[in-house]
């Protein structure tokens, strides 16, 4: 599994250089502030699920890479924005000073949603797929990125901060701040892919438990992890008085419904053979991670 992520992220990062190599923007430090943050490193955890929802349903992932890197900038912009002081005021991100620390706050947001739009015309760029297709794709990720996913959360997330929320309501937030683009990621691998209603209907359930089991894990991080190998301060959750998995139950009783999730998400892939053996591997790993 660590191999075939390694390849793909290898692929990822040249694809990404490529894809804003090829944009004409019009001022040198929005390119520098783009670039800085996009090409900052990271898991690519988004870009890998697609290619490997596509490799689930019998198809070759890395022709898709277009794509995988369209989610990819869209994870960017979103980090960008949320390191802002009117968010989570953040001063490090995968080891860095933070966009806005670097270019001040302004050119940050103008760099976040340069990148934001840029996936798309990215997006359209995706070769070898049947149109109606990527059309679909287009309304996936953004449905997925908006209002009713990401933004959507991102906002019950600054809403529910000094308050007391219900799990379920957390839940809530995190199916759309976190988990919206990881359903978008592994949808649009598989409907890309020419995956048939059972396969997509499948590889929607394993987003949902494997974004779930995502966050849980990223909680528990938040308390027990190190700031070197997260790349950022641990801790921030507390700073910002968030409601999390770890605050509403304990440490013990997150881990436990991380690992719940987890057996969840290996459910859901029961209709596919070896060929979904990385997205199995994947989730398995992802609650013993340590960044």
């Amino acid at each position: 599994m660590k191999e075939l992520w390694r390849n793909r992220q290898e692929l990822i990062e040249r694809a990404l250089r490529d894809e804003l190599a090829k944009t004409d923007i019009l001022d040198n430090t929005l390119r520098e502030a783009m670039e800085y943050s996009l090409m900052a490193g990271g898991k690519r955890l988004r870009p890998i699920l697609l290619m490997a929802a596509a490799d689930a349903v019998g198809a070759d992932g890395t022709k898709l890479l277009t794509a995988a890197c369209a989610l990819e900038m869209i994870h960017t912009y979103s980090l960008i924005h949320d390191d802002l002081p009117a968010m989570d005021n953040d001063d490090y991100r995968r080891g860095k000073l933070t966009n806005h620390k670097v270019y001040g706050d302004g050119i940050a947001i103008l760099a976040g949603d340069a990148l934001l739009t840029l996936a798309f015309t990215v997006l359209l760029r995706q070769k070898d797929v049947p149109a109606a297709s990527l059309l679909r794709v287009v309304d996936v990720i953004s449905r997925a990125a908006g209002a009713e996913g990401m933004v959507g959360g991102q906002v019950l997330d600054l809403q529910a901060e000094n308050k007391a929320i219900s799990l379920d309501e957390l839940r809530r937030v995190h199916m759309g701040k976190t988990g919206a683009l990881f359903h978008a990621a592994l949808r649009s691998g598989a409907i890309l892919g020419g995956a048939s209603e059972q396969q997509l209907a499948a590889l929607t359930a394993y987003a949902d438990h494997f974004g779930l089991a995502f966050q849980i894990t990223d909680d528990i991080l938040d308390v027990v992890g190190n700031a070197e190998d997260i790349g950022k301060p641990v801790g921030s959750d507390e700073k910002n008085h968030k409601s999390t998995y770890v605050t509403l139950t304990s440490l013990s009783a997150a881990q436990e419904l991380a690992q719940r999730t987890v057996d969840e998400a290996l459910a859901a892939l029961a209709v596919f053979g070896s060929e979904a053996s990385f997205l199995r591997e994947l989730v398995s790993y992802l609650v013993n991670r340590k960044q």
